[in-house]
């Protein structure tokens, strides 16, 4: 039997047993100012862009289960219910613009404050607002793989593709998750027609890590560099359930590297960090730009 990753977590003891987090972001405002700050962001940045996260009080997972790498691979139904309800999603996505909270982080590292931006989001927001050189630990939803020979190709390619391939798909979208789903009746999805390689026919998928699938190492270790070289690390809107993320903040408190956490609620790695803000990201991020003092590191 396939096991299921871990898609929720359960604060402990350790957990419930701390102050709730500040409302004052100076502190994270003083560290920042000194530089060499890595951002670690995940999908509560994008809340106020109107993609929901997971977890949160309005978070996806209280109604959608997102899809896995092994039910992707393995079933071709699957595959067809995860493209007819991703053809819509992945527009929404794309009209999306940054927030305040992406504008605040992009702003930050053109001072210079940022030794780095690590995202867990797919989106491509961060870069829409100005960022550069982030680091997509699971990927982006603009971009399409072929499993079999390992092309890859624009998103709009394939969405031309397949809007030929259903011209009388007529479902509209209505709640967008974080990877890009929608939800969409049986009888709806039943109709939809995947397409797939042009190279050898084989099977697409959106070059995103699905829950389930491993981050590329390459990857993860560019990310293990610059905590390593961080003089701190500035978790932004993550609840750091999963691994992937969690484990650089960690890997940080582990070393004696300081931990500052911006989210509204608990997350995983809060008995790591050495201060925590519980405010919506954009006017947090917003306030810390506004009291980042001390001169350019550009």
């Amino acid at each position: 039997m396939r096991s299921r990753p871990t898609l929720e977590w359960a604060p402990g003891p350790e957990v419930l047993a701390l102050e709730p987090g500040a409302t004052d972001v100076g502190p994270v405002a003083d560290v920042v100012a000194a530089g060499g700050v890595v951002v670690l962001s995940g999908a509560g940045i994008s809340t106020e862009s109107g993609i929901p996260d997971y977890r949160g009080e309005t978070g996806s997972l209280r109604t959608h289960t997102p899809m896995t790498y092994g039910d992707f691979q393995g079933s071709e139904a699957a595959r067809q219910r995860y493209w007819a309800r991703s053809h819509l999603g992945w527009r929404t996505i794309a009209r999306a613009a940054p927030n305040a909270g992406h504008h605040a982080v992009a702003t930050l590292q053109a001072r210079g404050y940022l030794s780095g931006i690590i995202t867990q989001n797919v989106d491509g927001l961060h870069q829409a607002a100005g960022a550069r050189d982030v680091i997509e630990l699971h990927g982006n939803l603009d971009r399409i793989i072929c499993l079999d020979c390992g092309t890859t190709s624009p998103r709009e390619v394939l969405d031309r593709r397949l809007r030929a391939a259903n011209q009388a798909f007529t479902a509209e979208a209505t709640r967008i998750n974080p990877d890009g789903d929608v939800e969409l009746p049986d009888d709806v999805v039943r109709t939809f027609r995947v397409v797939p390689c042009t190279v050898c026919g084989g099977v697409l998928k959106p070059d995103v890590v699905f829950f389930g699938e491993n981050v590329p190492k390459g990857r993860v270790q560019r990310c293990y560099d610059l905590i390593d070289d961080a003089n701190a690390v500035l978790v932004l809107g993550s609840s750091l359930t999963v691994m992937s993320g969690f484990r650089f903040v960690r890997h940080a408190a582990k070393a004696g590297t300081p931990v500052l956490i911006v989210n509204q609620g608990l997350t995983r790695g809060d008995p790591y960090a050495t201060y925590r803000v519980n405010l919506p990201l954009g006017k947090a991020l917003t306030e810390l730009l506004e009291e980042t003092t001390g001169p350019s590191h550009a």
